[in-house]
């Protein structure tokens, strides 16, 4: 049989999520400076969903994550994910095909 060495696989899962979370941050960056892009935007929203889905996996299937770090998540994406929602449409680019009434 193998024999995994604890601190090894640790370091590995550390360093991957550094590698994840820069990635999060980069792609919530670009979406917050070009929020008429709206692939992005998809894109930015789906990783909050996959996020949260992942780590709600972790805790209630796997229980390998306590409560208290489930909620900071939670909190986190959450929020974000509402927050979205709530702004789906409000970034709009507008085409200026609307006439301006001149009186």
């Amino acid at each position: 049989m193998f024999a995994f060495v604890y601190n090894a696989v640790t370091e590995v899962h550390g360093r991957t999520f550094g590698v994840w979370t820069l990635l999060t941050c980069t792609l919530c960056f670009l979406c917050a400076f070009n929020l008429e892009n709206r692939p992005l935007y998809m894109a930015t929203f789906l990783s909050f969903i996959y996020a949260l889905g992942h780590f709600l996996t972790e805790y209630l299937i796997y229980q390998t994550m306590a409560l208290a770090n489930l909620s900071t998540v939670g909190f986190f994406a959450g929020t974000s994910i509402v927050w979205m929602l709530l702004q789906w449409n409000s970034h709009a680019k507008s085409d200026g095909s609307q006439a301006v009434k001149q009186s």
